[in-house]
């Protein structure tokens, strides 16, 4: 070989290879996330920002609910208790509650040495002579209730029932039933535990690392109890955590499982077209450089690549190998046996084909741009990473593939495929008015369905399996899991400000409890009341000889001697020279978890720190708001004290409401997106073809097949969503390649038949997303698969049959 046919091969080889090697040092560096939250916006209002904040580290994005199945209650109870203790010995767990008193030492010892600062019973009321004298004679009244047995044992500390009082009020939540002494679902059949771990719900592998964990000491605590009931039990799992981790295994199975299958399928058919194994190796090249390109690109771009946009890339595979079977099928020069130029790539083609191919390329690349300025960042990935991946495949086919080839590369030669096709085209322009028909009734069942057009649910878009959310439903139910749709949202400048908002706004609750519009509500001022509070209420106890006199005279026609309530005067007398109790001072306890949970504190650089307090509400179990909060009623007494406290921002947020509004904004800006990319496409047609008529004939075979598909899903019985809004993006970024070649005149029966092999590999690459257990990818393989077959279909009856 010529020094000049050596050194371009030469200097294209190594600018591939340097690429390849550039993309691969990106994309091992990348990381890889399932978590639904990348897809939520990155402006978001207020209420959007709470709902993000909550689902990447909120205290509910951090539980994990446990069950153990199988064996007998003894047995599971056994298990269940080895189990908690296992994991309360584990710093990834910063909770581990099973229904077994263990670790609540703590809480009692905090909540008996406080108790004057944290019952809300505490007032100069209350110690007052009369006060004393109907607080103790409760107090007697309760011995023989069950609460007695507490009561009994601390009466001459406590005769006015303070930690009784905290106790009622702190455990006022469902409790799951006990059985040989921890939780139990209702029917029995399952033992139940609430972990919570220390890692954010968002950090996957941290997530991970904690159910390996849980899983490991299960089979320890199974070995430990050593018996075959023990070996029989179960254990499982779930929660956003365990959502997450399941995703993202099940989205990296899928991903292999699929890009396997399409390679297959689309391997052995270029191999029985090809007859040739270079040819064939040659042109998944211009596939694997795609796909590392589209995945650099994001790692770059995002500083993660989300799994679904993973899984989406698989699906350019049908579309990437498109461009190296134009070049193979298309080169006259090689496979009449011709050489090519000095340079060694095939002219003719170039000059012939690359126009229209570049055209193509650039409108789906238009296409696909608009989803960069979304301001929701999964779908910004998906647009990068298609644009990277289609040019990366465009441009290799173009000016590297050519110098790779060897001199005597030659393919079967699909002309007599091609002659054929000619055939059945020829008749295609007698199909044209059914063709028009048929577009007018899609658009008439589009214009039918079109109240129930798009779904509206983000849920759809979730990977995970029905049984896994039919798992959750029945443990959050036997566990009492909180509702927490509506919060009250109280911002402030410090905890503690946040701290006497909540108090406030808890009053205004408490009337609308008494009035039946709410169950009950959730308050981190509860567990930890403002420091101006805890200063009212132990101003409220009287010194030492005053408490004293005052109880002689309390007690004077009770069964209870003023003598043995010394212990009560030493407690009250201790808690006036105690400083308020501090969030510090909550720590190793179940109290502080709580207060964790709801008073949030946000720190972001340039901005003054906020503290945020969240009021979970329960709605009413009967009524005529069962089951549903009244918002309104909830509103208006939330801006009355708004009206009173209007330094304070008070906030109720619907995080149902939240999420479907979220979900209706990402949808409305996607059709908005696309409808511009739509038009920057009509743009670039028009100024590159110069013919209002031919960009009319170029769209109108797409039109055709987005309309006719979208049809055909609606009267399946399928809502659109936006993963189907990508499918028709993608069914107009392939179609308007044959729409372009179909566009020139008569068709050369060698271009013919590339374009019909074009879109076997493009329909063999989408339709093994049909054989995928993850219902996103179902869709893009539904609407994609029929919808390219349709718009070549399409594009060859709307074709104008003039000279090439």
């Amino acid at each position: 070989m010529s020094r000049a046919l050596l050194r371009p091969r030469i200097t294209a080889l190594v600018l591939w290879l340097v690429f390849v090697a550039s993309c691969l040092a990106v994309v091992a560096r990348s990381h890889f996330t399932a978590d639904l939250t990348a897809f939520l916006p990155k402006t978001p209002t207020a209420e959007q920002q709470l709902l993000v904040d909550q689902l990447k580290d909120g205290v509910v994005s951090r539980l994990i609910l446990v069950g153990i199945e199988g064996g007998d209650a003894a047995t599971r109870a056994t298990l269940s208790k080895a189990l908690g203790a296992s994991l309360r010995q584990d710093k990834q767990f910063s909770a581990v509650a099973n229904g077994e008193s263990v670790g609540l030492e703590r809480d009692r010892e905090l909540l008996f040495a406080h108790r004057y600062a944290l019952s809300p019973a505490v007032t100069p009321e209350r110690f007052s002579e009369a006060g004393l004298h109907d607080a103790i004679a409760e107090s007697i009244d309760l011995l023989a209730s069950p609460a007695g047995l507490l009561l009994k044992s601390l009466l001459t500390r406590d005769p006015t029932g303070e930690i009784v009082q905290l106790l009622g009020q702190l455990d006022s939540g469902q409790r799951p039933p006990s059985s040989h002494g921890v939780w139990a679902s209702r029917n029995g059949d399952r033992a139940l535990l609430v972990v919570q771990t220390n890692a954010a719900g968002a950090d996957t592998d941290a997530q991970e690392t904690a159910i390996t964990t849980l899983r490991q000491a299960f089979s320890a605590a199974q070995e430990q109890v050593g018996t075959a009931t023990a070996r029989d039990a179960r254990v499982v799992m779930t929660g956003p955590g365990v959502f997450s981790v399941s995703s993202r295994a099940t989205i990296k199975e899928e991903v292999a499982r699929l890009s396997l299958i399409s390679t297959g399928l689309i391997a052995t058919l270029l191999l029985l077209i090809y007859r040739s194994l270079p040819a064939l190796v040659l042109g998944l090249l211009p596939v694997a450089s795609a796909a590392l390109a589209g995945v650099a690109a994001v790692s770059l771009g995002f500083g993660l690549v989300h799994g679904i946009t993973l899984g989406f890339g698989t699906t350019l595979i049908g579309e990437a190998v498109d461009y190296a079977i134009y070049l193979f099928v298309q080169s006259e020069n090689r496979n009449q046996g011709n050489t090519a130029d000095s340079s060694g790539a095939d002219t003719g083609w170039v000059k012939a084909f690359w126009p229209t191919i570049r055209l193509g390329v650039l409108t789906s690349v238009c296409g696909f741009a608009a989803l960069l300025f979304s301001g929701f960042p999964g779908l910004a990935q998906l647009g990068l990473y298609s644009i990277a991946g289609l040019l990366a495949a465009a441009l290799i086919t173009r000016y590297v593939l050519p110098y790779l080839l060897p001199r005597n590369f030659r393919i079967r030669d699909v002309t007599p495929l091609g002659l054929r096709l000619a055939g059945l085209i020829a008749f295609a322009p007698r199909l044209r008015w059914p063709l028009i028909l048929l577009s007018v009734a899609a658009l008439a069942v589009i214009t039918q369905h079109h109240d129930r057009l798009w779904s509206r649910e983000l849920g759809v878009l979730s990977p995970v399996a029905a049984a896994d959310q039919q798992l959750d439903t029945e443990l959050r139910a036997d566990l009492g899991a909180p509702d927490v749709r509506y919060l009250v949202v109280v911002s402030a400048s410090d905890s503690e400000a946040a701290l006497q908002q909540a108090e406030r706004v808890g009053r205004r609750l408490d009337a609308l409890v008494e009035e039946g519009e709410l169950a009950g509500y959730e308050s981190p001022a509860r567990y930890l009341p403002s420091t101006a509070t805890q200063a009212r209420r132990l101003a409220s106890l009287p010194e030492a000889d005053e408490l004293r006199r005052r109880l002689a005279v309390a007690v004077a026609d009770q069964p209870l001697r003023a003598e043995r309530l010394a212990p009560f005067i030493a407690d009250v007398e201790a808690a006036r020279r105690q400083p308020p109790l501090a969030l510090a001072d909550l720590e190793g306890s179940s109290l502080a978890l709580a207060v964790d949970s709801m008073l949030v504190r946000h720190q972001e650089a340039g901005q003054p720190d906020r503290v945020t307090a969240l009021l979970p509400l329960k709605a009413p179990r009967s009524g005529p708001h069962a089951n549903a909060v009244d918002v309104a009623r909830i509103k208006a007494a939330l801006a009355e004290e708004q009206t009173a406290s209007p330094q304070a921002a008070i906030l109720l947020v619907d995080m149902k409401g939240e999420m479907e509004n979220l979900y209706a904004s990402y949808l409305h800006e996607a059709i908005l997106l696309s409808l511009a990319g739509v038009g920057v496409i009509v743009a670039l047609l028009t100024a590159t073809l110069r013919s209002a008529r031919r960009v009319g004939q170029i769209l109108a075979p797409l039109f055709g097949a987005v309309v006719t598909v979208t049809a055909g899903l609606l009267l399946a019985g399928q809502q659109l969503t936006i993963l189907h809004l990508i499918g028709l993006l993608l069914i107009v970024a392939v179609g308007s390649n044959y729409a372009l070649f179909f566009n020139q005149g008569a068709l050369a029966p060698r271009t013919l038949a590339s374009i019909f092999l074009a879109n076997l590999t493009t329909v063999a690459g989408f339709g093994v997303l049909g054989l995928s257990s993850v219902p996103i990818l179902i869709a893009i393989g539904a609407t994609v698969g029929p919808g390219v077959v349709l718009a070549l279909l399409f594009s060859a009856i709307l074709a104008q049959r003039r000279p090439a």
